[in-house]
């Protein structure tokens, strides 16, 4: 049984040497990666929600930060981000039939141009957008720093998605 469990033990290693640097968070690395620099992501929507800049992009640098190997510069990473907040909004959502909404929308949209400095192939610019439904009794403030939150989380697990785990 010992000398199965250190067969699969090499297996597992070789496969992971093979294919650049894993970690059990899902992302690929390449070896050669050192660094990551994230700029600040300016709010550009037509709505301005004053925390939403700071907060995003804080919580994509602590994404890097704990589930990579990678350390934060602040300029010229072999990864880069760069970007904006696209879209911040509200809207009614689930129209009953006396035309009154039960649930509304808070949406947040943000645009992201990744750069791998150490391979072009997998450069992108696209948006991302993520959204959080909640009751309409509710004003937009009771829940915004909750939905906030929920929201970001979602966004950048998707770019940390795409940057890293080539999916």
């Amino acid at each position: 049984m010992r000398k199965l469990i250190y067969l699969f033990s090499f297996m597992l290693l070789a496969a992971m040497q093979g294919c650049g640097v894993y970690s059990f968070t899902g992302a690929s690395i390449s070896p050669d990666v050192k660094t990551v620099s994230i700029k600040y992501f300016p709010n550009r929507s037509s709505l301005i929600q004053p925390a939403l800049s700071q907060a995003f992009t804080e919580k994509l640098k602590d994404k890097f930060v704990s589930q990579t190997n990678l350390r934060l510069v602040n300029e010229s990473g072999d990864l880069m981000f760069d970007g904006y907040i696209s879209d911040y909004r509200t809207q009614p959502v689930a129209i009953q039939g006396t035309e009154t909404a039960a649930l509304n929308r808070l949406t947040i949209a943000v645009n992201v141009k990744f750069t791998n400095q150490k391979d072009e192939k997998q450069n992108y610019e696209t948006n991302f957008s993520r959204y959080a439904d909640y009751d309409s009794k509710k004003s937009l403030a009771e829940v915004e720093q909750t939905l906030m939150d929920e929201i970001n989380k979602q966004l950048v697990d998707d770019i940390f998605n795409k940057a890293v785990s080539n999916w």
